[in-house]
């Protein structure tokens, strides 16, 4: 009978919920305040973080832009001393959507 009105529905739409920079943001952000005086767990957890952040971006799950960002505050924690650690979970600037490291002119 093709007269039903409820007919399923062929065409399948893909459940592909990408995350956002917050969201991304937020999960660096509890690593480190959760090991912030252990600042070389934290690192480890940001380091397994890094590949998984490159995963989700190869699955489609992730922006470029997002990705870039996640791994340009990454090599920042990971790059800092123990001390710099502590001052950058206190940056509010480090924690918001479109950071960026100061540049440093060294062509003086």
């Amino acid at each position: 009978m093709g007269w039903w009105p409820f007919a399923r529905n062929k065409d399948k739409i893909p459940d592909l919920i990408m995350k956002d920079t917050r969201t991304l943001l937020n999960d660096l952000q509890d690593i480190c305040e959760r090991n912030f005086d252990k600042p070389a767990e934290a690192r480890r957890q940001i380091q397994q973080s890094l590949t998984e952040w490159q995963d989700l971006h190869k699955q489609g799950l992730i922006s470029e832009d997002a990705l870039d960002g996640m791994i340009l505050r990454g090599s920042e924690l990971l790059r800092c001393s123990d001390e710099e650690f502590s001052n950058i979970l206190d940056n509010l600037e480090f924690w918001k959507p479109g950071w960026r490291p100061e540049k440093t002119n060294t062509l003086e």
